[in-house]
């Protein structure tokens, strides 16, 4: 019996006017936001398990845009049910079965081309939250039209592969993440180390849990902000050097 790792509260999301709109590219539906001005730059934000529409997903995506990206945050589930808090944490494994990280390629493939020829994007990064953060790892180690990626508590577990990345990608960890041990971070930073030919980073926020970075700032504690503010930070700070 794993505990439930999404340890912060999904229940009452205070609300969140956004400042996007939805598309629909192809067969995928998608939120996207604009900066005020032209940019030739974009940045691909992959959800977590509570899905594309999640307010929490939606603020970063924004926050991203107002940084001077256009933003986009595709639904990688395509139309199926994501996670809910309600749902049974030992239904989680055959959930996820029907919802692979490691399959996200054609959605990706569908998204840069929208963004390249819609958009008139040149360069193009992507960022990822817990199940998205996975598919980040995924995605650098495939895609090399990402010029850029950071992960944010999601890494490939199980793959020799994994250490090869494409193009400069920087892993974001809590040191209080159950699902990632310490042990884990270790041998991806070892491992990255003797393989890894491209810029890379690794760090780990002091006493942060899995899913500290996406919260809004309401529903932050205090004690944890100054980490949530300088991970987003750090998360910003390698986008804007790489894309």
């Amino acid at each position: 019996q794993m505990a439930d790792p999404f340890l912060y509260d999904t229940g009452e999301r205070s609300h969140y006017g956004y400042l996007g709109h939805e598309v629909q590219i192809e067969y995928l539906k998608a939120y996207v936001c604009r900066p005020s001005f032209f940019t030739d730059k974009a940045v691909i934000v992959a959800h977590d398990v509570f899905g594309w529409q999640f307010p929490d997903i939606r603020y970063i995506v924004d926050l991203v845009a107002g940084h001077g990206y256009i933003t986009i945050c595709p639904d990688f589930f395509k139309g199926t049910e994501p996670w809910k808090s309600t749902d049974h944490w030992a239904d989680f494994p055959d959930w996820m079965k029907n919802h692979d990280p490691m399959k996200v390629d054609k959605e990706a493939d569908v998204v840069l081309k929208y963004l390249k020829e819609q958009c008139g994007a040149k360069k193009i990064g992507i960022v990822g939250f817990s199940w998205g953060g996975m598919a980040v790892h995924h995605l650098m180690l495939k895609n090399p039209q990402l010029t850029a990626g950071v992960s944010l508590y999601g890494i490939v577990r199980d793959s020799e592969e994994r250490y090869s990345l494409l193009n400069p990608t920087f892993f974001i960890f809590g040191e209080k993440d159950h699902t990632i041990s310490l042990d884990q971070i270790f041998l991806l930073e070892d491992k990255l180390k003797q393989y890894c030919k491209v810029p890379y980073k690794i760090k780990v926020y002091p006493g942060q849990v899995h899913g500290f970075a996406q919260l809004k700032p309401e529903d932050m504690k205090p004690e944890d902000k100054p980490y949530i503010e300088e991970a987003r930070r750090d998360m910003i700070d390698w986008i804007k050097m790489f894309v």
